[in-house]
């Protein structure tokens, strides 16, 4: 589990422009707002 304001682990993720995107390449250049939630695309 991650604390609230805690620094989030680095890792990788494929974008919609068929490309891998790493959290680590915005370090130092760009403010990322991490945010999950539950039941994408089910129904609920």
């Amino acid at each position: 589990m991650i604390d609230t304001g805690a620094q989030a682990p680095d890792f990788e993720l494929d974008s919609h422009l068929d490309t891998t995107v790493k959290l680590s390449s915005f370090n130092g250049s760009k403010n990322v707002l991490l945010v999950f939630y539950p039941l994408d695309f089910t129904p609920t």
